[in-house]
């Protein structure tokens, strides 16, 4: 007993108050997420979920028969909460059903004396006012996985929601605030007898996106039945207005509680609707890219604006053929006719006469070949490629015709939607490095804009301004029909079309094959950026259809349209945030 009790009295003291005290992490609310104007993207709902604890119920089957004539409890769930009644201690209480309406709330609490053991308690859910149209940028949350449980606090705390994508997985930390905790006194078995302390702690920050959501429900809506993506930008500070990608999900029913067949047909759909491609989705970006190649040629001085080349419809390199779009050719061309008409031959000409290593670096200065940085997870970084790229991953080396290959954004040439967006933005708003961002405010603290000078020759952005401006507003531009009437939100931009298979000799000589006659995974992607208004720019807008054919006809028209949106929005018509221009006067804009 003197061993016990006086040598050892202090090591057992503190093992018995161990046993004697436990502590428990509490959920704090999570933070809401609103878009700029205010308007809700994240919120939390009350509601109510009914419980059951095992030792209060001498007969846990015939208790679930009787909460199934208020509340639907499937076989499968009412085997799955008879078997962990079993597994678990008997006075844990076990979760039968969430999200209940009041009305079951009602008749649940009414019945309470003949349901001994079952309780009802307020909880909250999480909603996305807007579903489907803002999935992709702002997220969802969902149960820890085995990752989050490597942090002791997550592991503490009963029911957590984790972020598992968007802003919801960004800022996860800051949303779900700081977990209270409640000191209690238990047991031998672990039954609770009495709470010693609490401490509430503090919920989760409130976020400010740059997101626009009428303008983001707008862009979703905009590209319809076509798989893609569409990134809208302020082009002076990077705020990320839209960042849609298609198709989508509705994000709710993780909040609800995902049904495993419903996962597994989220994750076996072929169409990938999980997948952002907005940031995350890897295209060629065809003759969208060539603005950048006339930048290499015009700051390593090989060529001048004035310098014209001939188009006779094909390049020769040694025995090999490139040929341009235009069959028969362009003839005499400048810079600013190759860009407008998108000269393929042309720009064989100047890749051929820069390089490849000139052409990769001014690609990275203005924002390809790694992830822009955006505060979104899971962006990819594309593909810019040099020669010692292709030493180190292929063991090969570089050939003069990839060189041209690359000048026409194909080849190894690799971007995101998210990255042409700011190309974009960078080559009109004078060359500073705008950093894209969708975060703006996070509870008090401000989040600036980023960006420096790129040195580059602002003549030399102005040359290439004029020639975006000549692809919708000259009579050969390739975008010409998708000019913006009104003349003061007109727009410039830059059609790309994307081939995903190569192009055989024999079907050259025969005419070609028409896209639309092509099975659908062969046909062309369809792209075009874009810049609005013509005068002082404001927006840059990035979009990318999957296997939409031609730039021209397909991603030129919802460019237009959303273009258009956006400056309605901030025009004499614009409310807050809200446009109140109807779908009729909007078509009516649209023809003139």
């Amino acid at each position: 007993m003197y061993q016990l009790q006086v040598v050892k009295g202090d090591r057992y003291s503190n093992l018995a108050d161990n046993n004697r005290i436990s502590f428990k992490f509490l959920v704090p609310q999570r933070g809401i997420i609103l878009d700029r104007f205010g308007r809700p993207l994240a919120l939390n709902r009350r509601t109510y979920q009914v419980l059951i604890t095992p030792e209060a119920i001498e007969d846990i089957g015939a208790a679930l028969s009787k909460l199934s004539q208020i509340i639907p409890i499937e076989p499968e769930q009412r085997l799955r909460i008879i078997r962990q009644s079993k597994r678990t201690a008997k006075f844990l209480p076990i979760l039968v059903h969430e999200d209940l309406n009041w009305e079951q709330v009602a008749q649940i609490s009414a019945r309470i004396p003949e349901l001994p053991g079952v309780d009802v308690l307020e909880s909250s859910q999480r909603i996305y006012p807007i579903a489907e149209a803002a999935a992709h940028p702002i997220g969802y949350i969902g149960p820890a996985n085995k990752e989050d449980l490597a942090n002791e606090e997550v592991k503490k705390t009963p029911n957590i929601q984790i972020g598992k994508s968007g802003l919801e997985r960004s800022y996860d930390q800051p949303l779900r605030g700081k977990a209270g905790t409640s000191k209690v006194e238990v047991n031998a078995i672990g039954r609770v007898v009495r709470e010693l302390e609490k401490d509430a702690g503090a919920g989760g920050s409130t976020l400010v996106s740059t997101i626009d959501s009428e303008l983001q429900r707008f862009v979703q809506n905009r590209l319809g039945e076509d798989t893609g993506a569409v990134t809208v930008m302020d082009v002076h500070n990077g705020d990320v207005l839209a960042l849609a990608s298609n198709p989508t999900f509705d994000p709710n029913v993780f909040a609800q509680g995902l049904k495993g067949d419903v996962w597994q047909a989220l994750l076996k759909n072929p169409a990938a609707p999980l997948n952002n491609r907005a940031i995350a989705g890897q295209y060629p970006p065809g003759s969208t890219f060539k603005m950048l190649v006339a930048m290499a040629a015009l700051e390593a001085k090989v060529v001048t604006p004035k310098n014209a080349f001939f188009c006779s419809g094909v390049h020769e390199l040694g025995a090999g053929r490139f040929h341009c779009w235009q069959r028969g050719g362009h003839g005499w061309v400048t810079l600013h006719e190759a860009i407008a008409e998108s000269c393929d031959v042309y720009f064989y000409e100047i890749a051929r006469k820069v390089g490849i290593e000139k052409i990769s670096e001014m690609a990275r200065r203005f924002g390809l070949g790694e992830p822009t940085g955006i505060d979104a997870p899971s962006e990819k970084g594309g593909l810019i490629p040099t020669k010692e790229w292709k030493r180190r991953q292929l063991k090969a080396s570089w050939q003069i015709g990839e060189t041209l290959i690359a000048g026409i954004g194909q080849g190894f040439v690799l971007t995101t939607p998210l990255q042409l967006a700011v190309m974009t933005a960078r080559l009109v708003n004078g060359g500073i490095s705008v950093k894209p961002r969708i975060l703006r405010k996070k509870g008090e603290q401000e989040f600036p804009p980023e960006g420096t000078r790129i040195d580059v020759s602002s003549e030399h952005l102005k040359a290439i301004m004029r020639a975006m401006r000549a692809v919708t507003s000259s009579a050969s531009g390739t975008a010409r029909n998708s000019q913006i009437s009104v003349k003061a939100f007109r727009m410039g931009g830059k059609t790309g079309t994307s081939q995903v298979r190569r192009i055989t000799a024999q079907e050259r000589r025969l005419g070609g094959i028409r896209n639309e006659d092509l099975p659908l995974e062969q046909r062309d992607h369809s792209l075009f950026v874009g810049y609005a208004p013509l005068t002082n720019p404001k927006y840059a807008c990035s979009v990318v259809l999957e296997h939409g054919g031609s730039g021209s006809l397909g991603a030129a028209p919802v460019a237009r349209d959303v273009l258009l949106e956006a400056q309605m929005r901030r025009s004499a018509n614009w409310n807050g945030g809200k446009s109140n221009t109807t779908d009729a006067s909007r078509a009516a804009l649209l023809k003139g």
